[in-house]
Parts: structure tokens; C-alpha cells; sequence
């Protein structure tokens, strides 16, 4: 056998092991297609306005050894967090961010390849994809203008969750409560009715923690990502009656929170932590009206979303050329056109002051030389 044969046969070997590999794998691994948050869907860049993340970033700092393991549920994040949302202890548990309460409603009331969940289009992409893999179906009813949830279509199905996302991503519409409430008539003893207040926040009289005392199926997410500037922390929180929590507490991983996390959770939840956070919120809000303003003078920008959020929704001619011509800028923002329900728009994250001046220039430019090449 010459050397070229036999190197030819061993890439073929690995080739072949590899293969065997990879179809180890379960089926429903080998055909999802994953979410694609901002980080792994985009690199580089010098302006980070593409991932909701909070760029007035506060700073905290740790304090003892860490060769113990840490508690499951530590006291002083959940004591501190429950003061902070005004519910009782009992109905929080905190976890590796929101997305992770997600996941584990999911596994903990769905049967697989038996129930199914309900999600309104356009809206946060990781309640679909947590359910197909574990193998939940998906109803998916579009919210009508992007901005109202379509009753009708809602209560057509028969899920065994409900996802409603409020302040919504990524249209940053508030949806109704008196629909909210609607949806939780609907499905008493029938069905979870879970409210992503992931960027309350920025809109605080909106929550619907309130309505917790009335309906035990109610759940709502939270994180402190957004408005508390701590998305690298990955710290989520649940809030519901006691009976979904313990619930929870039966598949939540022995260890899900990091002793420093807890640590810097617990220091942002104190009451300087919180004055700090609402101080940012305000600031935010003011960048983001000012963008708003600005964008909806643009020509080339042809609808600007009411947000209560900390991100806008743009609608333009052409998303991807619009998210490319900044990228040569060194600024990021998302392409959210394959949401179903929008075409061409694009997401941009309110920054910072100077991050703000720069992407308003870079966005003069562009849309001044489309104007031109379209003249």
C-alpha cells in the first residue's frame, strides 16, 4: 500500500469514528437547530448593542474561601430577593438565569411527547426551543399587531403552559394585564400561565406579582441580566406559589448556584445595590427616548416600536445590509427578521452615553448614503 493510500485509509478510520460519534447522539439532538443568542451568533465589534445587556455595569466585589459547596437556594439571595419583589420566601427560587426557570417548568409539568406549550409570536425564542428538546410541542399564536395576544387563538389550545413575554422581546410592547388576566381565567386548573418579567424594571407598575394571591397557577420569571447590569452572573429567579416551587426544587441541579454569584447577588440586592440599578434604569430610559426620537427622524427608518425595555425595535429596508454597515463601524446590533411574525428589523440595545453618540452617527451615515445610492 503506497503512503498515500494509507494516509487516505486512516483519515477515513477517524472519519469513520468520528461519524459513529456524532450518531450516538439522540435524534432530537442531531435535529435541533439551537438558539443563537447575540454572543455566539456574532464576535468582535467594539459597541456591544446587540444582546439586551446592561452597559452601565456596577461592580462588587467577593469575599471568603470557595472550597465548600454552596447552597442549593441560598437564604440571603432568596430572603433578599423575596423583600425585593414583595412576595413571600416560599414562592422564589433562584437558578442559573431565567432560562434555566424555563427549562425546568418545562420538565417538571410537560409529559413529554403528551403536552404541549403556548407562545406568542414574535417573542423570546428560548421557550420554544427548551420545549422541542424535551420533546413538548409548540402552539404558536401570533400576537396581533405585535402588541396584543390574540385570545382567541390562545385559548383555541390546549398547552399545559402558557408563555407570555411582558415587556415582550423584542417588539418592547407591554401586553395588557386585563388580557393577561383574561388568559389566567381561562386556564384555571388547566394550565401554568407564566409572565417573563425579564425587563420589568424598566416598566415596574406593569408586574403582574400582584395577581400571585389570586391565581396559584401563575408563575413569573425574572433576572437581574437587564436592569441590574449583571448578565454575566447568570442569576434568574421564579416566583409562584409554593406548590410550583417545591415542584421545581425536585429537578433543579443540587448545586445550580456559585458561591460567588450568591455573593454578588445578594450585594445588588441590597438597598444601595437597588438605588444603583434605579439610577440606571433612568438613565436608560433617557438614552432610549432620546434614540427613539432620533431614529424616527431617520428617512430610511420606517417604523420605530414603543419600548419599555432597554432595547428598540426598528423596522428598515434592509436588515441585514443595515446590521453589516455598522458592523464595519465596530458597533453590534441584532437582526431580528426571522421572528415570526416581523420582516427587516433589526434590535439595537440602549448603550451608554458615548456608545449612543456613536451609533447615531454611524446610523446618519448609512442611511444618508442609501438615500443617495436610492436618489
Amino acid at each position: 500500500m503506497s503512503t498515500a493510500n494509507t494516509i487516505n485509509s486512516t483519515n477515513n478510520s477517524k472519519n469513520s469514528k468520528n461519524n459513529s460519534v456524532s450518531d450516538l447522539a439522540r435524534k432530537l439532538v442531531q435535529d435541533l437547530v439551537p438558539y443563537a443568542s447575540a454572543r455566539s451568533s456574532m464576535s468582535g465589534g467594539a459597541v456591544w448593542l446587540n444582546a439586551n445587556e446592561n452597559a452601565l455595569a456596577p461592580a462588587y466585589q467577593l469575599d471568603g474561601t470557595f472550597n465548600r459547596y454552596p447552597s442549593c437556594q441560598p437564604k440571603a439571595v432568596i430572603d433578599a430577593y423575596a423583600a425585593y419583589a414583595g412576595v413571600a420566601p416560599e414562592q422564589v427560587l433562584v437558578s442559573r438565569g431565567a432560562d434555566e426557570g424555563i427549562e425546568l417548568l418545562i420538565r417538571s409539568f410537560c409529559e413529554p411527547k403528551q403536552d404541549s406549550i403556548t407562545i406568542c409570536p414574535p417573542t423570546y425564542g428560548m421557550y420554544a426551543i427548551s420545549a422541542e428538546s424535551n420533546q413538548t410541542a409548540v402552539n404558536k399564536v401570533l400576537l396581533v399587531n405585535n402588541e396584543q395576544l390574540d385570545l382567541a387563538g390562545i385559548f383555541a389550545t390546549t398547552p399545559k403552559l402558557v408563555f407570555i413575554c411582558s415587556p415582550n422581546n423584542p417588539t418592547g410592547d407591554l401586553i395588557p394585564r386585563e388580557q393577561i388576566i383574561a388568559v389566567l381565567e381561562q386556564f384555571q386548573g388547566k394550565a401554568l400561565v407564566v409572565v417573563d418579567e425579564a425587563y420589568i424594571e424598566f416598566a415596574p407598575s406593569a408586574s403582574v406579582v400582584p395577581l400571585l394571591s389570586r391565581y396559584p397557577h401563575l408563575v413569573i420569571l425574572r433576572t437581574l441580566s437587564k436592569a441590574f447590569g449583571l448578565a454575566g452572573l447568570r442569576c434568574g429567579f421564579t416566583l409562584a406559589a409554593p406548590e410550583v416551587i417545591n415542584a421545581l426544587k425536585k429537578l433543579i441541579a443540587p448545586y445550580p448556584i456559585a458561591e460567588p454569584v450568591a455573593q454578588i447577588a445578594a450585594q445588588a440586592l441590597a438597598p444601595a445595590g437597588i438605588a444603583q440599578m434605579q439610577q440606571s434604569v433612568a438613565t436608560i430610559t433617557q438614552l432610549r427616548q432620546e434614540f427613539c426620537q432620533f431614529a424616527q427622524g431617520l428617512e430610511g427608518v420606517q417604523k420605530v416600536w414603543p419600548s419599555n425595555a432597554n432595547y428598540v425595535l426598528l423596522q428598515v429596508a434592509d436588515a441585514a445590509a443595515c446590521v453589516a454597515a455598522l458592523i464595519n463601524e465596530d458597533i453590534l446590533i441584532r437582526n431580528q427578521s426571522s421572528q415570526l411574525g416581523l420582516s427587516q428589523v433589526v434590535r439595537v440595545s440602549i448603550g451608554n452615553p458615548d456608545e449612543m453618540q456613536r451609533l447615531k452617527q454611524a446610523m446618519l451615515n448609512y442611511f444618508s448614503v442609501n438615500k443617495r445610492v436610492s436618489a
